[in-house]
């Protein structure tokens, strides 16, 4: 299993950008201190959905950041990105899989500890516990988890666990203090004045959770 650094997991959404190409808005998160990027196209045909796919791969492969392509297989084996992040309704794990090149990575959404277990035991490298908080960017989610049910989910599986959904500056710590590995955000940064210094300082809180939870 290739291991990713998932502290700090930017997922993009091109209608909080503001008028800002998405590949600005990267570049400015990953100076900032983003460790990983999901690109997230609801809207966009296939075709637009690759070549979007490709121009962020070859911004993010320079500076050894993982693309991860939300829901659609094909486009990431399309475009060679790093993985794919797959929810409860796409394609079941043991199949993406088969398909899915040696080191390949999949992350599966859950939003309970039975989704957790299940996608550990069918082989995900990742899970993305959603949603942690109520969130307006997503419609079709179950209630917020809370910080109950990330650690619910921290001591049912041993998976890296990735808490999204409504997660800003001000309670990033509390999701890594409760067993997550790290954050996905997404209006925090695609949406902030300054994707950068946004990112940098989602980054510090997530440094400081960890070395006060190493402490403890």
């Amino acid at each position: 299993m290739r291991r990713l650094d998932y502290s700090l997991y930017l997922v993009t959404d091109r209608a909080l950008s503001r008028g800002r190409t998405i590949g600005d808005i990267v570049k400015a998160a990953v100076a900032g201190g983003v460790t990983c990027v999901q690109l997230r196209e609801k809207e966009a045909s296939t075709r637009s959905f690759i070549a979007h796919a490709r121009l962020l791969l070859a911004q993010l492969q320079p500076v050894g950041i993982p693309l991860i392509i939300n829901d659609r297989l094909d486009v990431a084996l399309t475009v060679g990105a790093d993985g794919v992040h797959l929810g409860q309704q796409d394609m079941e794990i043991t199949d993406a899989r088969r398909l899915a090149p040696a080191g390949f990575i999949i992350g599966i959404s859950a939003e309970s500890v039975e989704d957790a277990v299940r996608a550990q035991d069918r082989g995900a490298d990742y899970i993305g516990i959603s949603p942690v908080y109520a969130t307006p960017t997503k419609k079709d989610t179950a209630p917020p988890l809370g910080l109950k049910g990330i650690r619910r989910i921290r001591a049912a599986v041993r998976l890296p666990l990735v808490g999204i959904g409504g997660i800003r500056e001000d309670n990033a710590a509390a999701v890594i203090a409760a067993g997550a590995d790290g954050v996905a955000v997404v209006s925090a940064l695609v949406a902030a004045d300054c994707p950068r210094t946004a990112a940098a300082a989602l980054k510090q809180c997530i440094t400081l959770a960890r070395q006060k939870g190493s402490s403890d």
